[in-house]
């Protein structure tokens, strides 16, 4: 297996949105879905899932409720609020261009 890449602070938030885009999510669910997405490509806890989604709850980028998981156990669902869902459309023009800027600098020749 490739090694895995580590991830910084402000890159996990926006993953973590991106995951809550496609609806409800518990913690656990977010984790697999990261790993599932990038095809397990990121130096990645569990621990610091949960600390982007207390940190993002507490800006209010998220809402958390308690449920019911598919195996009947109690968890804390996180949606995306209205603000959540700017910071990610902000967060993704500004991946674009940062993107954008760096395979302009690896063509350069």
């Amino acid at each position: 297996m490739a090694a895995r890449s580590p991830v910084t602070k402000g890159t996990l938030d926006v993953i973590v949105l991106r995951a809550l885009a496609w609806g409800p999510m518990h913690g656990f669910e977010i984790v697999e879905w990261i790993d599932r997405t990038t095809d397990q490509s990121l130096d990645l806890t569990d621990a610091a899932v949960y600390q982007a989604l207390y940190r993002m709850e507490r800006r209010k980028l998220l809402r958390a409720e308690w449920g019911t998981t598919e195996k009947n156990r109690q968890a804390r669902f996180y949606t995306l609020t209205p603000a959540g869902k700017k910071q990610l459309e902000l967060e993704e023009e500004s991946w674009a261009r940062l993107r954008e800027g760096v395979q302009r600098v690896l063509r350069y020749a």
